[in-house]
């Protein structure tokens, strides 16, 4: 399964950046945001239809 992983301002809350990551990669990422303080939005990534 794949993520959308959306960094978020500190001040307002909008969108910076976004990335689709692997399901095994968001625990690392999310370590990451929390030791930096930074906020993060984190969805199931869209998939095309079949």
């Amino acid at each position: 399964m794949r993520f959308e992983i959306t960094r978020l301002d500190d001040v307002d809350g909008t969108a910076v950046d976004s990335t689709v990551v692997e399901a095994a990669s968001v625990n690392r990422i999310v370590q990451q945001a929390a030791a930096m303080g930074q906020r993060i939005y984190i969805r199931p990534a869209e998939t095309p239809a079949s």
